[in-house]
C-alpha cells in the first residue's frame, strides 16, 4: 500500500495543492496502475488566480484577475479532456468557468471577453500550433 501512495504522490508532486482526479487499478499479484487526470477547471482557475473560493455573486462582485496567456496556458492544459475542437473552443469553456467563479480576464467581465474571442479578436493567441 505504501508503494501506491508513494507512486501517487511522485505522479502527482507537480499540481501540489490542487484537487487532482487519480484513478488506481491494484492487481491481486500486488501489482497496480496509476492514472492521474487533469484537475477540474475551476481547481486550475483558482490555483492560478491565487484564492480558494469564488464569488458569492459572480456577476457583480469579482474575486480575481487572469490575463489572456494564463486562459490560454488553463485551455491547453485542460484540452484533451474538454468536448472542444480547438484550443479557441477550449478557452471558451475555461473563460465559462470564470464567469460562474467571479474572475475577469484583464480587467473584462468575462462575458464581454467571451464575446471579442467569438469576434476573433484573440484568433491569433488561440491558434493551434502546427504540428512540427
Amino acid at each position: 500500500m505504501q508503494a501506491v501512495v508513494q507512486e501517487i504522490n511522485d505522479q502527482t508532486a507537480a499540481f501540489d495543492g490542487t484537487e487532482v482526479p487519480v484513478t488506481v487499478e491494484y492487481e491481486d499479484d500486488g501489482s497496480f496502475e496509476i492514472e492521474v487526470g487533469v484537475p477540474p477547471t475551476a481547481e486550475l482557475v483558482k490555483d492560478e488566480a491565487g484564492f480558494e473560493t469564488g464569488s458569492g455573486e459572480p456577476q457583480e462582485e469579482f474575486v480575481a484577475d487572469l490575463s489572456v496567456d494564463q486562459i490560454k496556458q488553463i485551455a491547453e492544459q485542460k484540452h484533451p479532456d474538454l468536448l472542444s475542437y480547438d484550443l479557441k473552443a477550449a478557452a471558451k469553456e475555461v473563460v465559462g468557468t470564470c464567469t460562474s467563479l467571479g474572475v475577469t480576464i484583464e480587467g473584462n467581465d468575462p462575458r464581454e471577453f467571451k464575446e471579442r474571442i467569438d469576434d476573433g479578436e484573440y484568433d491569433d493567441v488561440f491558434a493551434e500550433e502546427a504540428a512540427a
